[in-house]
């Protein structure tokens, strides 16, 4: 009498019952749930046509757009996997993942072909979207060729990889992270329930579909009848666009985009009410309460692409919403409890024993359950690292307080051990938001002959402000203990991030660290 857990049942769900109903905005065009199950057959019959079969590994390359969001229906549902592709790489990179992937074919919106072109003599099979290059098919063109019908599914197994995601390969070669169809079952259902998205709710894409599916975001909106609007690149003047135009209710990005949010022209408070999830690195409060200022409700995540991609959710009791902002903003910049269907999360020492809930003993926050992913594709070294005595260890270190909530204080790499102490980069960083000319900070440790390490603030300032580095330690050590402090401030134009926003420190890293044998001191 089961059966399988699989996001293709909101599908179909979805397919049959609001058929009639707005399903897609994508920029001009606009379509149905009927009209888009239609489109989704045509792809499915199309792959099944140029030979992918269930198993076979197909790449998708694109920006946020309808036909982004076609991949995600029409590859699961002939029994194939998914590879979503970041668009930020190098050709190395696509090189790599490809191959790694045995991806047997490549849809590749025009706008990005340029990125894989030199690879184009050992390409699989390639359909180009919204456009024309190198005379290679165009997808609609392709399902122009097909019909429409209803397709059944294919026999699932929601243990079987459903798509492919590859990190982002920071410190080594892209990991194939395999998440299951109930792993994505899992968290489609918790990034409904989380963020309270329902029918009649219209969901921006702000974040990149690429990056861990969208956060499930691509299924769990169809699942209930939503409206999917799509947003190609990030940008303040265009989100503020669409949230008016469109009556956005619901977004999601990581704290980068709420400060190119807050940071554009366009900010205004907001008429209606919008629920905004945000992940990726832990937000600065400042940055929580200046969006609940403009009228937005945040609900902070967290998790990694190794779980789906969440564990964990930043919840107020609603008798609680009367504090004040600034004290709410405080407490939703922690990562919080366990959502309704992620499994066990705990904060352990090396003994596995779990620490005090006392908001200061520090240890690793490690998780089983629905959402942990199958493991990292041809790799079981990789594999057996982080899944070991029954837990998927995260490498995040977090204290817990005593209301239970956790709170991350740093990665494991991230943490600056300076004379013998401890000094959490996200605790400093988080002052540094609290400046008024500051727009955005990171923080790295770099080499220190007396001290082993030392604490170095990378910061962006606002338009027009005039701040030089000695002043921003003399405001740091205003509220940090002295030795946590930075010595030293570079003011640089831009951070680098990853497409989801991440700053990657190892790039900020690099220069003081070339020299040495090792990344510590």
């Amino acid at each position: 009498m089961k059966t399988p857990l699989t996001p293709l049942a909101l599908a179909n769900r979805a397919f049959k019952y609001y058929d009639q109903r707005l399903a897609i905005i994508d920029g001009d065009y606009e379509e149905t749930y009927g009209t888009w199950a239609q489109r989704i057959f045509r792809v499915a019959r199309a792959l099944i046509d140029s030979g992918i079969k269930p198993g076979d590994r197909v790449a998708a390359l694109m920006p946020n757009t309808g036909p982004m969001l076609d991949m995600f229906y029409a590859v699961p549902w002939v029994g194939a996997i998914l590879v979503p592709l970041n668009t930020r790489l190098a050709v190395d990179d696509y090189a790599y993942i490809l191959d790694h992937s045995g991806a047997r074919l490549v849809v590749v919106d025009v706008t990005l072909w340029p990125l894989i072109a030199p690879l184009q003599e050992s390409l699989p099979t390639v359909w180009v979207s919204r456009g024309s290059a190198a005379g290679l098919p165009e997808y609609e063109a392709v399902l122009g060729r097909f019909s429409g019908d209803p397709l059944p599914l294919p026999d699932i197994d929601e243990d079987a990889t459903m798509t492919l995601n590859y990190t982002s390969g920071t410190t080594a070669r892209p990991k194939g992270v395999e998440l299951t169809h109930r792993n994505l079952m899992a968290n489609a259902v918790d990034f409904a329930y989380h963020l309270q998205v329902g029918l009649g709710d219209v969901y921006l894409h702000t974040l990149p579909m690429f990056h861990v599916n969208g956060w499930g975001g691509v299924w769990a909106v169809t699942g209930v009848g939503g409206v999917h609007v799509t947003l190609p690149k990030v940008d303040g003047s265009q989100i503020w666009r669409l949230i008016r135009e469109h009556r956005v209710t619901r977004l999601c990005g990581a704290p980068a985009v709420m400060n190119i949010m807050i940071h554009s022209p366009d900010a205004a408070h907001v008429d209606q009410p919008i629920r905004l999830g945000t992940a990726g690195a832990p937000p600065p409060a400042s940055i929580i309460e200046r969006m609940e200022s403009l009228g937005f409700e945040i609900l902070h995540v967290y998790g990694l692409t190794e779980v789906s991609p969440f564990i964990t959710v930043s919840e107020w009791l609603p008798e609680e919403r009367h504090r004040p902002v600034a004290e709410r903003a405080l407490r939703s910049a922690r990562q919080g409890i366990p959502q309704l269907l992620s499994g066990e999360v705990r904060v352990v020492r090396p003994d596995n024993t779990e620490v005090a809930e006392d908001g200061e003993e520090l240890g690793e926050i490690v998780c089983r359950g629905n959402v942990v992913m199958k493991g990292y594709y041809q790799d079981p070294d990789a594999t057996a690292k982080v899944l070991r005595d029954g837990w998927f260890h995260t490498g995040d270190l977090a204290i817990v307080h005593p209301d239970h909530y956790i709170e991350i204080r740093d990665r494991d790499k991230d943490i600056i051990i300076s004379g013998g102490e401890n000094i959490s980069s996200v605790e400093v960083e988080s002052v540094l938001y609290r400046h008024p000319q500051i727009q955005e900070a990171a923080v790295i440790g770099v080499p220190d002959a007396k001290w082993g390490e030392t604490v170095k603030a990378i910061v962006v300032l606002k338009k027009d402000a005039a701040l030089d580095p000695h002043d921003i330690i003399r405001f740091c050590r205003d509220y940090l203990a002295h030795f946590k402090a930075p010595t030293s401030v570079d003011i640089v134009a831009e951070l680098p991030r990853t497409a989801s926003g991440k700053v990657q420190k190892f790039i900020l890293r690099e220069p003081y660290w070339k020299e040495q044998t090792k990344r510590v001191n």
